[in-house]
């Protein structure tokens, strides 16, 4: 498996577990970050989402789709710079850009695996 595969199937299992832990304990998820606790079903449904992400990463990674490792990247920076707008604008807690910095993180792992490639 190359760096780039593994890049992407790591990020799949991130989202895949980032989006069980929305579905069944969203306020534990929340909690370390300094967010309120809710009892919308949004993060819930947020975390189902990120499951289906995961589940596509993961098969992406198992088939080695490259086209699908590059359009990652781009989404994976829209992802950083929405968060860090949201943040910037007053919209959401500044904790949201850690989320996004791990999507930078993971396009920037990518990226660099595949020009290594």
């Amino acid at each position: 498996m190359n760096a780039a595969t593994t890049s992407i199937r790591i990020f799949g299992v991130y989202l895949v577990l980032l989006g069980a832990a929305l579905i069944v304990a969203p306020n534990a998820v929340l909690a370390p970050f300094g967010l309120p606790a809710t009892t919308e079903v949004w993060l819930r449904v947020v975390g189902v989402l990120a499951t289906a992400l995961g589940f596509y990463y993961g098969q992406a990674a198992r088939s080695e789709l490259v086209p699908f490792y590059r359009a990652t990247i781009v989404a994976r920076i829209f992802v950083f710079v929405c968060f860090g707008a949201f943040v910037l604008l007053g919209f959401a807690n500044p904790a949201l850009a850690l989320f996004g910095a791990v999507d930078l993180a993971g396009a920037i792992w990518t990226a660099t695996a595949l020009h290594k490639g």
